[in-house]
């Protein structure tokens, strides 16, 4: 598992978060974006969260990190239908 985190981590951004004491929110959320927008590779993104959770969540589940991470999938989940005239006007 170590080598597919080292993959989908290879500046170590989010690792190097999780060690960081007194990190906060606002902070994560910016690696977490550097992370996001500047990591080549193949796996779906989504796919590469939920794996950094499974490694890093158990042992910190009140870290920021792991709360931008949940987040992060939170807000990838594809949009609700919505019907009627709210649905085609918006």
């Amino acid at each position: 598992m170590t080598n597919l985190i080292d993959a989908i981590d290879q500046r170590g951004l989010i690792r190097d978060s999780y060690v960081i004491e007194g990190i906060m929110p606002g902070e994560c959320r910016s690696i977490f974006l550097d992370w996001a927008l500047f990591e080549d590779h193949d796996m779906p993104q989504a796919e590469r969260i939920k794996t950094l959770l499974a490694h890093y969540g158990p042992k910190n589940p009140d870290h920021p990190m792991t709360a931008v991470l949940h987040a992060a999938l939170e807000d990838a989940a594809p949009p609700k239908r919505r019907g009627g005239r709210a649905g085609r006007v918006g």
